[in-house]
């Protein structure tokens, strides 16, 4: 890798408004291909992840936009942010009074991202650049999941890794426009939330980013998430 992953995140992105949150602000990228090939010659990969941490995805912004509103769901309470890409959803969480966040990811641009991100709204977060799929799930609260659906074997890792972290009485809330490893049996919708994502890789702008909670193996839960999301069916 010739430059430093902050470098060229800072080369290739502009810092500016998340659409529908504007009071954060992220380094993003205009177009995802010219960026997706920047990357792959600067670590001479031609195989290298999409720079996805350069976008503001669907279930990233629906959990963004679901604290906003409901910061009671983190305010006080240490919160993890699984595949954390941008940082979108630490960063929300931290706005909302979270008292500590950490964040993980395996890519280092994304890492670098996140760093920067970070600091551009005024919080410092604890990020891990590793794989934590095969780590028990860390001391927290509260860990958000936003976008980990768009591949079967991500999706096949992230699942038994939620249950883990919820049958150790974290709450858990996941983010997703409903793609197609969604767990939906396995969940209750809390919101939805119409949202504007910043990528053309989406098959469309606008979307409908759900929050969803994970349900425990008899379908209830004792998390004030899923006490949310109890009210929400009786209305």
């Amino acid at each position: 890798m010739a430059a430093s992953p902050r470098a060229f995140v800072l080369r290739h992105t502009r810092l500016r408004p998340v659409p529908g949150l504007e009071e954060i602000r992220l380094h993003l990228a205009d177009d995802v291909l010219p960026l997706w090939r920047a990357v792959q010659i600067e670590t001479d990969d031609p195989d290298a992840s999409l720079p996805y941490w350069a976008f503001a995805w669907a279930g990233g912004l629906a959990i963004a936009r679901h604290l906003q509103e409901h910061p009671g769901l983190v305010r006080g309470r240490r919160v993890f942010d699984l595949a954390s890409g941008s940082g979108l959803c630490a960063i929300a969480a931290m706005h909302a009074g979270a008292s500590t966040v950490a964040v993980a990811d395996i890519d280092a641009f994304a890492c670098a991202a996140i760093e920067r991100n970070a600091l551009a709204n005024g919080h410092r977060i604890a990020v891990l650049h590793r794989d934590i799929l095969d780590e028990d799930p860390p001391e927290v609260d509260v860990v958000l999941a936003g976008d980990c659906w768009y591949e079967a074997g991500l999706a096949e890792r992230v699942l038994p890794w939620l249950r883990r972290a919820r049958d150790r009485g974290v709450d858990v809330l996941v983010g997703d426009p409903g793609r197609r490893y969604l767990p939906t049996d396995e969940l209750v919708r809390l919101a939805s939330y119409d949202v504007h994502t910043t990528t053309e890789l989406e098959d469309m702008d606008r979307k409908e980013g759900g929050v969803y909670a994970l349900l425990d193996q008899t379908g209830m839960s004792t998390s004030a998430s899923t006490a949310t999301a109890r009210k929400s069916r009786l209305r």
